[in-house]
């Protein structure tokens, strides 16, 4: 088994199926467009569903391999331990209705033995064990074999395991193959199985099988094409070819642990919260300069949304800071660390490094202030506590502290040890399970309508975004440019750089505009070019680092001319009206207009 870097595991992966007929794109934006399943973009399939769905032809072909920046906060909480990471690069090769199970299976197996070096008798996979009338994967299984598996290293799994999507209710979806690497650690029971959470399988590689479509009434049709989805991730790949513990001893976060080493000054008496805040800082310190360093941009911290993600980032890093003693600022010393780490692979970081230090120190600031009045709130509460011969804080208000002020449970019970103060842990551990899960509930709500469910209507909400530009440009000025923008099915959401609210005079100009074009019936047309030929045509290219050698250019008569790969409609006419309902401040500098087409 090889010992690599990230850098050479992404360019032997590439290179790899660049050999097997794959085009080489760049990833996409962490903050997705016009995709109202996801706050951020959680898996590289994001990127490709209208290409997945047959809406549209990739313009670099059937044949694609990427690494895509994700980020997935679900198990925040878990961060800290030894692999849970939210922020991590996903490698990938995708088949566009080109090739299928038997050559995804076959160069799995190739890639992990011939080039990573992982001994056969190590690797178990699972498949997908039928259910809902749809039959086992028994191909998937002949095929494993044929690689030399024996089928005491095939597991047929349920559904909940082996199986992929639909992204919403309805639309494409399929059974998927995992593999896995047998560390050689001691099974935790006879039922020990790949899957298993005691650590001694480690999955490494997903693909999944799109070959079914699920109708609104849940039955699974045959899907009439075929895709190849598949997924590894680079810091737990590492990790185990390194033969490390974590992915936090991994070459990967050398610089940045070493960095917060560097600005610890206080060693906590509990060695195992000194090693997850640590764990916790340098994670949440990567996510977070990621995300503003992002070139599409638009993401700020804030209350909703990605821009609460992004705030809940910042403060839980420096809340940990505070058991290390590490000075105010720090956040911005280790976004410069990140920076030199990655930006020969990802440019965007030295080019918006500056603002992104401006929003880290910020945001810092504001939150320092925050846990300055926790502790005086914690203060008031141990005095009168002692005022009335009570010695113990009750989870009611433990939880108060640490869901209110942003104190950590951590300190809580750190400042009431020194105060000679019981803490009801059991009674903050029940207020917080309560907390969890309604907030499992509330994200849910934004993950559940996949695009496909509601694609005529995002089709149409897509294309008045081009034209809300278009008319931006007309009467603000050239300076007015898209930092964003978010599609649901009531309404679009669009982003925009401008410093001053808009009068009502401005946005009824806009309105006009955008209803004469509609009016008009303007034909929208697309062409495949490259990024120079389409700007020399005078289309907009505004998220530069995420295009390939080949793009689609959409234009809409002379009217607008810009780079996308979002879906369209074939004419104005197909969007009924436009009618702006708001606007308003989404950040510094940035304005926001929600705005309606149609009857809607």
């Amino acid at each position: 088994m090889k010992k690599l870097t990230a850098d050479e595991l992404r360019e032997l992966y590439l290179g790899f199926f660049e050999s097997k007929g794959h085009a080489r794109i760049p990833g996409a934006s962490v903050i997705p467009e016009n995709d109202p399943t996801v706050l951020f973009t959680t898996a590289g399939m994001h990127p490709l569903v209208p290409y997945l769905m047959g809406q549209q032809d990739h313009p670099a072909g059937n044949r694609l391999t990427d690494v895509q920046k994700c980020i997935r906060t679900g198990d925040i909480d878990a961060v800290g331990d030894s692999a849970h990471l939210t922020f991590f690069e996903m490698l990938g090769n995708w088949s566009l209705n080109d090739y299928f199970k038997p050559e995804a299976i076959a160069w799995s197996f190739e890639f992990l033995t011939k080039h990573l070096g992982f001994d056969p008798a190590n690797i178990y996979v699972t498949v997908f064990e039928g259910e809902d009338g749809i039959p086992r994967d028994d191909e998937a299984i002949k095929l494993w074999k044929e690689q030399g598996l024996p089928d005491s290293h095939i597991f047929p799994l349920p559904r909940e395991d082996n199986w992929w999507g639909p992204a919403g209710t309805t639309g494409p979806c399929g059974p998927d193959t995992e593999m896995f690497i047998d560390t050689g650690k001691e099974a935790c029971s006879d039922q020990c199985r790949p899957g298993c959470h005691c650590g001694k399988f480690i999955e490494i590689w997903n693909n999944v099988f799109m070959q079914y479509n699920k109708t609104a009434e849940g039955k699974y049709e045959p899907l009439g094409r075929h895709n190849v989805d598949t997924g590894m991730g680079v810091e737990r790949t590492v990790c185990m070819m390194s033969g490390l513990p974590t992915v936090f001893d991994t070459e990967i976060f050398a610089p940045i642990m070493a960095k917060i080493e560097e600005l610890s000054t206080v060693t906590p008496d509990d060695p195992e919260l000194a090693i997850k805040a640590k764990r916790i800082i340098a994670d949440h310190s990567r996510t977070a300069t990621f995300i503003l360093c992002d070139p599409k941009g638009g993401v700020k911290p804030g209350n909703v949304g990605a821009n609460y993600v992004l705030r809940r980032l910042i403060r839980r890093a420096v809340r940990y800071s505070r058991f290390l003693g590490i000075e105010q600022g720090f956040m911005a010393k280790l976004a410069e660390t990140i920076c030199r780490k990655y930006e020969h692979f990802y440019p965007e970081l030295r080019h918006n490094l500056e603002s992104c230090i401006a929003d880290l120190t910020a945001e810092e600031n504001r939150f320092n202030q925050t846990l300055d009045k926790g502790e005086a709130m914690f203060n008031k509460v141990a005095e009168q506590l002692k005022a009335h011969g009570q010695n113990r804080i009750s989870g009611k208000t433990a939880f108060k502290l640490y869901d209110t002020f942003g104190f950590p449970f951590e300190m809580t019970l750190e400042m009431a040890e020194k105060a000679g103060l019981e803490v009801d842990r059991e009674g903050f551990e029940e207020a917080n399970k309560k907390h969890q899960e309604l907030s499992r509930t509330t994200s849910a709500g934004s993950f559940k309508a996949g695009l496909q469910d509601n694609s005529e209507v995002v089709t149409r909400l897509h294309t008045a975004t081009h034209l809300l530009h278009a008319a931006l440009h007309k009467v603000l000025g050239p300076t007015a440019n898209q930092k964003g923008s978010n599609i649901t099915a009531e309404r679009l959401r669009f982003d925009f750089t401008w410093a001053d609210k808009m009068t009502d005079e401005q946005i009824k100009e806009v309105e006009d505009l955008v209803n004469r074009w509609i009016k008009d019936s303007i034909p929208v047309t697309k062409k495949l070019t490259t990024v120079e030929e389409a700007k020399n045509e005078g289309a907009m290219a505004l998220f530069g680092a995420k295009y390939g050698e080949q793009v689609s250019m959409y234009s809409i008569g002379e009217v607008s001319r810009e780079i996308c790969s979002g879906p369209h409609v074939e004419n104005t006419s197909e969007l009924g009206s436009f009618k702006i309902k708001k606007e308003q401040s989404s950040s510094a500098g940035v304005r926001r207009i929600k705005a309606v087409i149609g009857n809607m």
